[in-house]
């Protein structure tokens, strides 16, 4: 099928941020769902840990974490040179990067030409977590425990201050249909044949 899209045009790069259970992976559904379309890459995060994620101490118990949110626990280097590679492959009219530290690591943040965070309330992100972990099979005392412990610690640390290198911040609590519908126009009026 001829789209007329111009494949040696640069895709378009759309990076989506926020805290852990704030409605990133979700968010990336919807817009895909969007964009159906267009040619469209996703890349998240949480395929680039490292195998070996370094430790935290956590600051008020004093016990050791496998640390999952810090730039240190990522292969950046990697993400980065795959992002270029797809770039320069030319086979897709929109790229996403999801993940928590998209906004946060600069490499990755000046390839992006829309850069989206999602706030979500703490006490909605631990609650959203609890329920994930647990249909995982860990329970409510260890999810908790590492969420105060490690996860919130973090948060503050290296997620939420990458707010302010967002175009666009989104309600986490309740996503607007204006705002997904805004992110969406964007992406399709800067992507593909019509860009």
């Amino acid at each position: 099928m001829d789209t007329g899209w111009d494949m040696s045009a640069e895709p378009f790069v759309l990076g989506i941020a926020g805290g852990s259970g704030s409605g990133k992976s979700t968010l990336c559904k919807q817009i895909v769902g969007l964009l159906a379309d267009r040619k469209v890459v996703v890349m998240p995060m949480d395929h680039y840990f490292l195998a070996d994620c370094p430790q935290m101490v956590g600051p008020v118990n004093g016990q050791a974490y496998i640390d999952h949110n810090s730039p240190a626990s990522f292969d950046l280097l990697r993400l980065v040179d795959d992002l270029d590679a797809h770039l320069q492959a030319g086979q897709a009219e929109v790229i996403i990067v999801e993940g928590l530290m998209v906004l946060q690591h600069a490499p990755v943040r000046q390839r992006l030409d829309l850069g989206v965070y999602i706030d979500t309330p703490a006490d909605e992100r631990i609650i959203r977590r609890l329920k994930r972990d647990m249909g995982r099979g860990r329970t409510y005392d260890w999810t908790a425990e590492f969420y105060i412990e490690s996860v919130r610690h973090r948060h503050h640390q290296y997620v939420e201050p990458s707010r302010w290198h967002a175009d666009l911040v989104l309600n986490g609590t309740h996503p607007s249909e204006k705002g997904l519908s805004a992110i969406a126009d964007w992406v399709l009026r800067h992507s593909g044949p019509e860009a």
